[in-house]
This record gives C-alpha cells, sequence and structure tokens, in this order.
C-alpha cells in the first residue's frame, strides 16, 4: 500500500471524527458500528455503539452511565488493536481524568495522534499524559488563549483549607464535575493533609466509588444526606456545579460557594455563578501546556478543534507550523 500524506483518511463527519479505512469513528456523538473512544465524559463517550474501543477504565465509566451495551473491547494503556483497511489503534495516557486516552492511528506508513481532552499537569487519579510523535495531531483547544494559564493546583488548595480555617463556623461547598474533577480535588486535599471526612452530594457517589475500584485513594467520604447539619461545620461538601445555588444546598451550615474550573480565570463567570472563592483548577491543558505539546510532539501538520482555535492558529502561523481548524460536531466543554 502507498503512503499516504496529511491524514486524508481521517476526517470530520456527521457522527464525528471518521477513520475511513477502519470505517470507526473516534467519540462518536451518535450510535455507531464501531467507535474508538478517548474517555468517559459525555461529549466523547455515548451509549449505543455496536462495538467500542477504550481503556478498561473508560468502559467501566460507561458501564455505570449507559449500563452494559454492544460488545466492549479493553485496550489497555500501550496495547494496540488491529482495525479493518490496514489501520492499527494505541491507546496512550492523555492525564485527563481516569482512563482518559489519547489515540495513535498507523496507517500506509501515517500516524496521527487524536488527543481527546489532556493536561501535562500532575493528577494523582490518573495516568500522566505521554506525548506520542506523529504525522498529524489532532489537538483540543480548550483553553487555547495566552491567558489562560493554570495556577499550581497546590495554591487553590491552599485556599481551600485557609478558607475553611477562618470560617469555622460554615463548610465550604466546591462545585465540582462528577467524573474527574471531584476526585481530583479530594485526592488534592489529602495529598495536603487533610484528612477529615469529605461531604458528597448523591450524585457524586457512584463515581467515587468506582475511582476507588480503581486504585485511588480518596480516604473517608459520606452523604450530606445521611450527615447531621452540624457535623458538616467546618467541612469540605462536594456538589456537582448545578448543585450550588440549588434548594438542596439550604441543608447545609452556611455553605461558602467555592467552583473548581479553568473557566474561573475570568471573573465575570465566577461572578455569574454567585462563586464566592472561585477556584482555578482546570482537567484541560492551560496554554503553555497546548504549545508545548505541539512543540515536542513536532507534527508536520495541526488540527485543532473543540476550543479557542484562532489563537492556537496564529501561534501555529507564527512559528511556520502547518495547522487548520477542525470542526468536529457534539464536542462540548465540561468545565463550561
Amino acid at each position: 500500500m502507498p503512503r499516504v500524506r496529511n491524514g486524508s483518511w481521517v476526517r470530520p463527519g456527521e457522527a464525528g471524527l471518521y477513520v475511513a479505512p477502519a470505517d470507526c469513528w473516534i467519540d462518536p456523538g451518535m450510535p455507531v458500528a464501531r467507535a474508538l473512544v478517548t474517555h468517559g465524559h459525555g461529549d466523547h463517550a455515548r451509549g449505543g455503539h455496536a462495538r467500542v474501543f477504550a481503556t478498561p477504565e473508560t468502559l467501566a465509566i460507561m458501564a455505570l452511565r449507559y449500563g452494559e451495551a454492544g460488545k466492549s473491547v479493553p485496550v489497555p494503556y500501550g496495547e494496540t488493536v488491529e482495525l479493518p483497511g490496514g489501520v492499527t489503534a494505541t491507546f496512550v495516557p492523555a492525564g485527563h481524568v481516569l482512563g482518559s486516552a489519547q489515540i495513535l492511528l498507523q496507517c500506509a506508513g501515517e500516524r496521527i495522534v487524536i488527543t481527546g481532552d489532556y493536561k501535562r499537569r500532575a493528577d494523582p487519579t490518573c495516568a500522566p499524559f505521554v506525548p506520542v510523535p506523529c504525522d498529524v495531531l489532532v489537538t483540543e483547544a480548550t483553553f487555547g488563549l495566552p491567558v489562560f494559564l493554570h495556577p499550581p493546583i497546590e495554591r487553590e488548595i491552599a485556599h481551600l483549607l485557609e478558607a475553611r480555617a477562618l470560617n469555622p463556623e460554615r463548610c465550604i461547598l466546591i462545585g465540582a464535575y462528577a467524573l474527574g474533577k471531584a476526585q481530583r480535588v479530594i485526592a488534592e486535599l489529602r495529598r495536603a493533609a487533610y484528612h477529615d471526612t469529605i461531604y458528597l452530594h448523591g450524585a457524586m457517589a457512584q463515581m467515587c466509588a468506582l475511582y476507588e475500584e480503581h486504585g485511588v485513594a480518596l480516604g473517608p467520604l459520606a452523604l450530606v444526606m445521611d450527615t447531621p447539619r452540624e457535623a458538616m461545620k467546618g467541612r469540605m461538601v462536594l456538589c456537582p456545579p448545578g448543585a450550588l445555588n440549588d434548594r438542596w444546598a439550604r441543608r447545609l451550615p452556611e455553605p461558602m460557594t467555592a467552583m473548581a474550573s479553568g473557566w474561573m480565570r475570568v471573573r465575570q463567570r465566577a461572578r455569574q455563578r454567585n462563586v464566592e472563592l472561585p477556584l482555578v483548577i482546570s482537567d484541560h491543558a492551560d496554554w503553555n501546556e497546548l504549545t508545548q505539546t505541539i512543540a515536542e510532539v513536532d507534527p508536520a501538520e495541526t488540527w485543532i478543534t473543540h476550543g479557542r482555535e484562532d489563537g492556537l492558529l496564529r501561534w501555529c502561523e507564527l512559528h511556520q507550523r502547518s495547522a487548520r481548524a477542525l470542526s468536529v460536531v457534539g464536542l462540548y466543554d465540561e468545565e463550561d
């Protein structure tokens, strides 16, 4: 088979990113016969596929969210599966959430890496990002503007602990996405020597249990619904972002609202959500991580999707790198 060039065998389609020789889709937004899934967030992992290739952890997350369906093919990190049309797929850690993977596709001598969502920061709840040399890099750009520079997570956790110490009669209510962000905040609190029970909204419980089943220690946890109001004074409570200002929060002792998201860099976002303590904690690469990755991987061409493409396109132009924006249906930012 002659060598192909410039990723002509991978293109956007009605369900997402289509791998033509293998007749399969990356993170398809509708049920398909053959799906390769990068991670368990709802804009990438959906139910109803006939056959799903993903890491064992992502398959477990999908089973929890959608139930068992179709034929699941677990692909541990570093393993390669053969697909139709002479295509192979290798799953490599993306550092985004538990089980998240980049997918290295190879066909006729060309290598294409689809990053999915990723970050370069250390995270005790998932395997770290591994850069993969390739001809074409398909990268996310959620925080693809120079203004987005995430601070060290240790600083944000210190803000949390300081707020708790200064407000012993209140609880700290932290809005965090139920898959990935919540478990990372808990694990970082433990790393900062906070060993008290952390209280959870009911929507968090099953995913935290799944993380622990996969070896991520989260320490003592309890449900808010099972706990007297007085017992939560001076304690940390986690809930989905949508519950921060919900009636549910009325059962808590004078909650101080916090929100863990990369978007807390934008003050207007914090004001819109009535957040008293914005925490700039993101599971996506910031501007420096995005540009570092492109420079380190050094692809012949970069395809930019899922975010602020214009800023990253301009950076590639200034650094004489071939790049283009790629419109893929169905993707959104779970932090937004």
